[in-house]
Parts: C-alpha cells; sequence; structure tokens
C-alpha cells in the first residue's frame, strides 16, 4: 500500500515536472518551440508564420537566422502579412524585388538577445521610450504600457507584442501582430 502511494507521488510529481519543463518555452501556432533549436527550425513549425518563412526563404535569409547570432526576431503572423494592402505580399515575394522584402525584414531583427524584461527595462531607463536599431538600419520605438511592449516603426505602424520570449538556441522571438515597416 505504501509502495503505491509512493508511486502515485513519484508520478505526480515527475508530471509536473514535464508539463513544467514543456511550459518553459511557448508554443506558437500549434507548434512546441524549443530552446535547443534556432529560429528557422522553430518557424518551419509554426502554422501562424507560413508567410514569414516563406518571405525569409525569398530573400535568402535562411542561413543568416540559422547561423551563430545572437538575434531578436519581432515575427509577424500570416494574419500580420495579411492586413498589408493587397498584393503587397505577392509583389516583395518577386524575384526582382528582393532588395525591397529583405529590408522588410531585417526591420524585423535585432542582433542581439533581448527578452521582454531587458527591453522594458531599457524603455523604463530611457522615459518610456526606447529606440531600437534593426540590422535592416531601421529604427523601432519601444513603449510599454500594462506589461504588453508596443513597436512603432518609421511611419507610424504600431505592433504589438502578443507572444513574448520564445527563446531559441541563437535568440529569441517574440511574435507580433503587425508588419514592421522601413521608411521607403
Amino acid at each position: 500500500m505504501i509502495k503505491s502511494v509512493f508511486r502515485g507521488f513519484a508520478l505526480a510529481a515527475l508530471m509536473s515536472a514535464v508539463a513544467f519543463a514543456a511550459a518553459k518555452n511557448p508554443v506558437v501556432g500549434g507548434a512546441a518551440m524549443f530552446d535547443s533549436k534556432n529560429i528557422i527550425e522553430n518557424a518551419v513549425n509554426s502554422k501562424d508564420h507560413t508567410t514569414l518563412v516563406a518571405a525569409v526563404k525569398a530573400a535568402g535569409l535562411v542561413g543568416t537566422l540559422e547561423g551563430k547570432g545572437p538575434f531578436t526576431v519581432f515575427a509577424p503572423t500570416n494574419e500580420a502579412f495579411a492586413a498589408l494592402p493587397k498584393g503587397t505580399v505577392d509583389t516583395l515575394l518577386k524575384p526582382e524585388n528582393k532588395a525591397t522584402l529583405t529590408k522588410v525584414l531585417t526591420c524585423h531583427v535585432v542582433a542581439a538577445d533581448a527578452m521582454a524584461k531587458t527591453v522594458a527595462k531599457m524603455i523604463k531607463d530611457d522615459g518610456g521610450e526606447h529606440d531600437i536599431k534593426t540590422v535592416g538600419g531601421c529604427v523601432l520605438k519601444a513603449k510599454e504600457s500594462m506589461g504588453k511592449i508596443t513597436l512603432t516603426d518609421e511611419n507610424g505602424g504600431v505592433s504589438h507584442v502578443t507572444i513574448a520570449d520564445v527563446k531559441q538556441s541563437n535568440g529569441v522571438i517574440h511574435v507580433v501582430d503587425k508588419v514592421l515597416l522601413p521608411k521607403m
């Protein structure tokens, strides 16, 4: 009897530990994200980021985002891309527009591993707004309100971080609800 009670407690403890370990990194687009995988290895499994993955491939940025990093990627969802004016995504994916596509995508990437807590501290330290310089040369304005981070692009478009701190082996992804656009 005591052995079966002990086994029951042990099993419950083990299941709790497994659940805690699985909850360590958020699920994105219905897929578990693993901090042992790089940005591309995780992104290809998210059903909410198929447009982003197609764009990264078309821009020739797969090798870069599989690289050592560290990178912070503000990853727009399929819905964010769908909200762009009709035909924009199709136009950007054409080979002749690769430079423009690359500029748009690299305005979502920072050469650092910036967790939300770090970004929030920078915002606070800078009096409520922090400039984030991207690898694409864009400057995003980061603000924090009620525990949520927003990013304003160079055209005044505002994107909200909907899922923060998705740890990767080469950085971190923050899921955003709008495509951040550079000044063209």
